[in-house]
């Protein structure tokens, strides 16, 4: 009887460590799915005295790429961004989090820029009030401002099929 309550307790450790092991760390749900994407204000990587602001890109899908220079898997999503910026006909945001200006310059002169816009959120407030775990992250938002999905890690084609595209056909198609 005195092992039991510990033996009990490591049980149920036990059972939530397994379960919580099953789970896909991609799959986190965002509580801003289904609501207006955070408002901001930053200013843009190229051009630092413009600012750029979601109130821009009302009217039309886009996407907000959060990523960062020192990102590695950031450079493994990079060329799928490039080809999607040619194809998909919906444009691409970037959030340059937490990085250096210097940095940000150099990786889009080496690997390509497939931005429309890149606002600078040096010190990741932006990315706080958006819900970011960590980089690479990209949101989905619909004609309205409204965030339609969230995809934490690197952006795949697989990804944009199953996920981005019928969001986005659902919504054009009504």
């Amino acid at each position: 009887m005195r092992y039991a309550a510990p033996l009990v307790l490591f049980l149920l450790l036990a059972v939530l460590l397994a379960y919580g092991l099953r789970l896909d760390p991609r799959r986190v749900p965002s509580p801003l799915i289904g609501k207006p994407a955070p408002a901001f204000s930053l200013p843009t990587l190229k051009e630092p005295d413009r600012h750029f602001s979601p109130d821009q890109m009302k009217g039309r899908f886009w996407l907000l790429n959060v990523w960062a220079s020192w990102c590695v898997a950031c450079r493994d999503e990079h060329p799928y961004l490039i080809r999607l910026a040619r194809e998909a006909g919906v444009p691409i945001i970037g959030l340059d989090y937490k990085d250096s200006i210097p940095g940000a310059h150099q990786w889009l002169k080496k690997l390509g820029n497939p931005y429309y816009q890149v606002a600078v959120d040096a010190d990741g407030r932006v990315g706080i009030d958006w819900g970011v775990y960590g980089v690479p992250e990209t949101f989905l938002i619909d004609p309205e401002g409204v965030i339609r999905y969230k995809q934490i890690g690197p952006l795949t084609p697989e990804d944009w099929e199953r996920e981005f595209l019928p969001l986005i056909r659902s919504t054009t198609t009504k």
